[in-house]
């Protein structure tokens, strides 16, 4: 049976760090996405609160991961009614790109997130954060929730 883990992240390095090694686990680019605000253009903030400039531009968030990270070099950005500019990677990021009605939570309800915990991760993404999410089996999804944990994920959920 698969399931479904969905994690959020306030820091978007560690959710890009958390996908690069899933894949080192054996995750594939079709079963982890990751969609986090596309603040290229502008400042966010810190984990601390405080303000910081962007270290991205439209090339070097995907350079930055390295080429250890298929599917974040295959990112793409999109923009989200009441949520802002995103970008998205990997199975997510296509249900969003072809999604015609309800946006983000139709697209998080299709991977088989509760609609109950839909807007809990639009608000994640409203204030900033980045989620990721992963599709699996059996006790490999185990690994997945130690993978996301270990790199900070401070909301965690599996069904």
């Amino acid at each position: 049976m698969a399931h479904t883990l969905v994690a959020a992240f306030q820091n978007q390095e560690r959710a890009r760090e958390a996908v690069k090694q899933l894949e080192a686990q054996g995750f594939s680019d079709e079963n982890v996405s990751l969609i986090t605000p596309d603040d290229r253009h502008g400042r966010h903030d810190d984990d601390h609160g405080g303000r910081q400039d962007s270290a991205m531009d439209g090339t070097a968030w995907g350079a930055g991961v390295g080429g250890a990270a298929g599917l974040l070099a295959a990112a793409g950005a999109i923009a989200i009614p009441g949520i802002g500019p995103l970008i998205a990677a990997g199975p997510l990021a296509a249900a969003l790109t072809g999604a015609t009605a309800g946006g983000l939570a139709g697209a998080f309800m299709d991977m088989g997130i509760p609609a109950a915990s839909t807007k809990r991760y639009e608000d994640e993404l409203r204030h900033g954060h980045s989620v990721v999410t992963v599709q699996g089996d059996g006790e490999k999804m185990e690994t997945a929730r130690s993978v996301v944990q270990a790199q900070g994920a401070h909301d965690v959920e599996m069904d």
